[in-house]
């Protein structure tokens, strides 16, 4: 009954959402969804959410963002949940272990290490945090605990991150481009063979050096692609309506046309832009 009581109280925050995912879970009067459903079958919205909450970041929709956040935050009482089910560790035990977590990574902030070093000074004593925790959890490799859930091409930053961390990387960026341009024409010689399989790896081996020429030049590759769909998004959806204004489709247009029109879009943002 005191649950009951707490999931109609308005402004209940957090103990509210939990008595609900609770209720939704109950075997006996839950909702036969929620009940059904394991890590593996709610990781992928998990993921969903996350990208959600990152596209209403970057449309600074901040009415929007909040209410990503709170399917972000249901998400993880909804694993939390299911693991105080199965006996594993419940949210308080998530929160707890966040928190000893970003105690012992800050001993500037909660420990008694000077908070007067720069932030690159910072981000390799953080680094190294992580690497003696991973020690800790008896991670031997370099690559080990880069998880393998990540989108491909975050998960190709960051592991071409870890490796060169121990030295295997290239000197500049001048090193990576030309390895694109070795990869571009493989990738050429690939195509003029007509082995899928062999294509497809030679793709892969492009995106993932183009990965690592935006970790040289200081550009997440993640973030850019987002920023890449979003530009494309935008002038394809202004090219629809220039062919709107004169009674077509796209499937009533044909190349030619709507790559002038492309044109003329790009001329457009660039006059916004200087004005």
């Amino acid at each position: 009954m005191a649950d009951d009581t707490l999931i109609h109280t308005p402004n209940g925050g957090i103990l509210r959402l939990r008595a609900i995912m609770r209720a939704l879970r109950d075997p006996a009067t839950g909702c036969p969804w929620d009940i059904e459903q394991t890590f593996a079958t709610i990781a992928p919205y998990t993921i969903e959410e996350a990208y959600e909450v990152a596209d209403a970041i970057a449309r600074q929709d901040w009415e929007e963002l909040k209410g990503e956040l709170g399917d972000l935050l249901f998400q993880s009482v909804f694993h939390a949940q299911m693991a105080e089910e199965a006996g594993l560790f419940d949210l308080d035990a998530v929160a707890d272990t966040m928190s000893d977590k970003m105690v012992a990574r800050h001993p500037h902030v909660f420990g008694n290490e000077s908070r007067e070093k720069s932030a690159e000074q910072q981000t390799r004593d953080w680094e190294a945090i992580k690497a003696a925790e991973r020690a800790g959890k008896a991670e031997k490799g370099t690559l080990d605990g880069v998880a393998l859930g990540l989108p491909a091409l975050l998960r190709a930053h960051k592991l071409q991150k870890r490796a060169a961390r121990v030295g295997f990387d290239w000197p500049s960026a001048r090193d990576v481009l030309d390895k694109i341009l070795e990869e571009s024409q493989e990738l050429v010689e690939a195509q003029a063979g007509s082995e899928p399989a062999h294509i497809e790896e030679e793709y892969g081996d492009l995106l993932f050096v183009m990965a690592n020429l935006g970790r040289h030049i200081g550009v997440e590759p993640e973030a850019a692609l987002r920023a890449a769909n979003a530009k494309f998004e935008r002038r394809f959806g202004r090219v629809e309506a220039l062919l709107a204004e004169s009674g077509k489709r796209p499937e009533d247009s044909d190349l030619a046309e709507m790559d002038s029109l492309w044109s003329a879009v790009k001329e457009e943002e660039r006059a916004q832009n200087n004005t």
